[in-house]
């Protein structure tokens, strides 16, 4: 086996020996690629869940939320861009990550909140991811079930063994260098999601055209006919809020995207124009899904629309869209995991740099440009695994959906960005300008509050009848 030489050595193999000004892989990235990486991180699992949010929040409000969260996501993300570089958005210097864009504006105090906010969330978003994609994978059983022995047929199958067989595929995965190097992940997961998307879309419309649909209302779910009180109305209104919010989320990955950027033109015109593209699209898609899905179902909307089984035929259709969402999600997993590993492994480098264990790269295929470190290897594996485990003990899709995008909406998406570009604008206190960013945040805020309450509610009431490792779709 071939070996490296260190940090350099490091650098050469992972740029293929072209590197930028500053030592980095050479950025190659442009609107395209940048926008696949977007469309790869938004259009995830929170789309299928988008007819039971509505179903929550009715015609007005449904729609009306969509488009505010899409607002508010495409706002904040066009601030973000501009804090890539620190002082000036075009001559600057660069921050890699969302941790130095906020040390770099805002200091170190507020670091560790970012820190905090960041990483749980990109923890948990591994969770979620697993469950969905072993969710699916498990629908694939189901439906064929459910074709040969008929609709009323028992189909329950456990989800543990596929989320297994998910985390052992993305310990494979997990050993590509970084997000640099996995262009081409994203884009086919790009694709994967546009077409599980227009299928979900299109199977919502001919339901909705052949009929039979559910009933619809202007408010959504009626208390004492789709919910028993007015309390669960309110806790899952709330949750369907946290849905909604967890499906616009990509802001904690935004620099590094930024990152992978070639200059000129700025990156922070690029990225506006990617995360224009990116933010549109997804609401399209999510006007449709959602809309359509809500249209077909009714109040009774199932929590996943593609493997709630609202939908029994054509089944192989449904087995297609449930495998176009397991590659998706494969390719999505790992573009929110590789600012975990980056960080973690820059931080063992410079903490360990004379360690062969750390630092020292082998190439395992002779003659090729792939390099891995045993640290990597051990730890990346690890990771992986930890985030199975967890998956298979809280496998409970609405509610863990809500809470993740609780924990990100404000911070990562609203307060962090709002606050690094009023110290780089020099935004004046109590200008109408600083009014009405210190208003966004505050409204926001209290959002995710209500919202993270209300998905520990659902959580702690899912518990109630689990049994661990027992868990059947």
């Amino acid at each position: 086996m071939a070996r490296g030489d260190g940090a350099a050595d490091r650098r050469r193999v992972i740029g293929h020996g072209s590197v930028d000004d500053d030592g980095k892989p050479k950025r190659t990235g442009t609107v395209w690629t940048a926008s696949a990486h977007i469309i790869t991180g938004v259009i995830g699992s929170g789309v299928l869940s988008l007819p039971w949010s509505m179903a929550q929040l009715g015609w007005v409000a449904g729609s009306i939320t969509l488009f505010l969260f899409a607002a508010v996501t495409y706002y904040t993300s066009a601030l973000l861009a501009d804090c890539y570089r620190s002082d000036d958005a075009v001559t600057g210097k660069r921050n890699y990550t969302y941790m130095e864009a906020v040390q770099s504006y805002l200091g170190s105090r507020q670091v560790w909140f970012c820190g905090l906010c960041q990483y749980v969330n990109l923890v948990g978003t591994a969770i979620g991811y697993t469950i969905t994609a072993s969710i699916s994978a498990a629908a694939l059983y189901k439906a064929d079930c459910f074709h040969k022995n008929g609709h009323s047929a028992d189909c329950g199958v456990y989800t543990t063994m596929y989320m297994a067989v998910f985390g052992i595929s993305q310990i494979v995965f997990s050993q590509l260098p970084n997000l640099h190097e996995i262009a081409w992940l994203s884009i086919l997961a790009a694709v994967m999601s546009f077409s599980y998307s227009a299928i979900g879309v299109g199977l919502a419309l001919a339901q909705t055209i052949s009929g039979p649909t559910g009933k619809t209302t202007m408010g959504g779910t009626e208390i004492g006919v789709d919910v028993t009180n007015s309390a669960q109305k309110i806790w899952l209104t709330l949750q369907a809020l946290g849905n909604i919010a967890f499906a616009y989320s990509y802001s904690m990955v935004l620099i590094e995207i930024q990152d992978t950027v070639k200059a000129p033109p700025a990156e922070n015109k690029t990225m506006r124009r990617a995360n224009l593209l990116g933010v549109s699209t997804t609401t399209a898609f999510y006007m449709l899904c959602g809309c359509l899905g809500y249209a077909a179902f009714g109040n009774a909307a199932p929590g996943n629309m593609l493997t709630g089984f609202g939908f029994y035929e054509p089944f192989w259709l449904i087995d297609f869209a449930n495998i176009c969402i397991v590659v998706h999600l494969i390719g999505a997993y790992q573009l929110y995991c590789q600012p975990i590993y980056a960080a973690v492994e820059s931080w063992a480098a410079a903490r360990w740099p004379g360690s062969d264990f750390v630092v020292r790269q082998y190439r395992p295929f002779a003659g090729g440009n792939f390099s891995v470190s045993m640290f990597k290897l051990v730890w990346r594996t690890a990771f992986v695994a930890v985030s199975t485990v967890l998956a298979i003990l809280m496998p409970f899709f609405n509610a863990i959906l809500g809470l993740l995008g609780a924990l990100a909406f404000w911070p990562l998406t609203v307060y962090f960005p709002v606050e690094m570009y009023k110290r780089q604008s020099k935004v004046e206190r109590f200008s109408k300008k600083w009014v009405v960013l210190q208003s966004l945040s505050f409204t926001c805020f209290a959002v995710t509050v209500a919202v993270t309450v209300a998905s520990v509610q659902g959580i702690t009431q899912s518990l109630n009848n689990y049994v661990p490792f027992k868990t059947k779709l």
